[in-house]
């Protein structure tokens, strides 16, 4: 769409609300493809219409990163993808998932998207890239808390396990001073 291109875009970020703009559209396509865009920020061209970033289809937002079997992070460009690998927070191993057709790859079998230099000077008018990590602290949470509750239920089962055992030997007892079992 040559509306999207042509003119100039605001980038409000979900964690503070912080706005960025007017952006041409090179720069805020720049800052997606380097993770500086998050699937929750919003976009506006006027600052009174806001959507999320992922509804643009010129920014390339199309995948998903598969965390666990039941999380995911994204939309995100693919570019952002091969940030959060040279970060550390994923791996070439992981699963992404195409938005647009549903395939699945792993992050090894793609090619790296051709990412223009950033021509933009790292300034505090821009913002920071949005890291994973933000979903990845939920999922330890979870797996904390999942954590918690399995040590609960195993403490449970030992002492409903000791309390078995107490009535067995209580029955052997019986069984060995009378040679009954009641």
């Amino acid at each position: 769409m040559d509306t999207a291109t042509g003119q100039p875009w605001f980038l409000r970020k979900h964690e503070d609300g912080s706005v960025f703009g007017p952006l041409a559209f090179e720069q805020l396509s720049d800052w997606a493809a380097t993770a500086r865009v998050a699937p929750a920020d919003s976009i506006s061209a006027d600052q009174i219409t806001w959507s999320k970033a992922p509804m643009l289809p010129e920014l390339g937002m199309d995948w998903l990163v598969e965390i666990t079997s039941e999380r995911y992070y994204g939309p995100t460009t693919v570019g952002a993808v091969h940030e959060f690998v040279r970060l550390g927070e994923i791996t070439a191993d992981t699963t992404l998932i195409n938005t647009c057709d549903g395939t699945r790859h792993k992050v090894a079998a793609l090619e790296p998207e051709t990412i223009p230099p950033l021509v933009y000077e790292m300034t505090d008018a821009m913002p920071s890239p949005s890291p994973i990590a933000i979903d990845l602290a939920d999922r330890i949470r979870d797996l904390e808390q999942s954590l918690a509750e399995e040590r609960r239920a195993l403490r449970e089962s030992e002492e409903r396990y000791r309390m078995l055992e107490i009535r067995y030997r209580e029955l052997l007892e019986q069984t060995a001073s009378d040679g009954t079992l009641r």
